[in-house]
């Protein structure tokens, strides 16, 4: 699981089947400091996260593709919550 900050979303016209009617997402991962860590990820997102909101990402592929009810997919990243806050001390 990664802290991750909203930068936007993709719209495709054409993509695997089982994306068909998921948002998704470009989040780029942050540390707990909000400095930037690592490459921006596409993930699903069936939350609604919004633009530049901090969103907790996972890249467990069979937890997506069990989301998209297929086997097959290609997915890999997903939206598992949404940030409202953080605890003071809690580490991200």
């Amino acid at each position: 699981m990664l802290l991750a900050r909203v930068e936007g979303n993709i719209v495709a016209t054409r993509k695997h089947p089982s994306l068909q009617g998921w948002r998704l997402l470009i989040c780029q991962p942050i540390g707990k400091d909000g400095r930037l860590e690592g490459a921006p990820q596409v993930a699903i997102d069936s939350h609604g996260a919004g633009l530049h909101q901090q969103v907790v990402i996972s890249s467990d592929g069979l937890a997506a593709r069990k989301a998209v009810g297929d086997d097959r997919s290609p997915v890999r990243w997903l939206v598992i919550g949404v940030v409202d806050e953080k605890e003071p001390g809690v580490r991200a």
